[in-house]
């Protein structure tokens, strides 16, 4: 599902509010969770799951697959993502 989709579903689900409202939350939520990440700082969003970032460790044994060189791959960092246990109920139901 992609942001255009969550819109829409939102506008279904709320009628009251217009189109410019409901993408204007949803863009202020996913600016607020992204500046947040970027800050350090972990994202919990209860019954859902948890975002945090991650330092990923410079390497210098990584190789280039096309010439065999070893070549060196920077520090760098990630997002990673916990999911809550009641997401992964509401995943595995059967």
């Amino acid at each position: 599902m992609v942001k255009s989709e969550i819109v829409k579903q939102l506008r279904k689900n709320y009628p009251a509010l217009n189109l410019s409202q409901i993408e204007t939350i949803v863009n202020i939520t996913f600016d607020t969770i992204a500046n947040s990440l970027a800050k350090h700082k972990p994202v919990e969003l209860r019954n859902f799951g948890r975002f945090s970032v991650k330092t990923i460790k410079a390497k210098y044994n990584a190789r280039n697959p096309k010439t065999g060189e070893i070549i060196y791959v920077p520090e760098k960092k990630k997002v990673s993502f916990k999911m809550s246990k009641h997401l992964k109920q509401e995943i595995n139901k059967k």
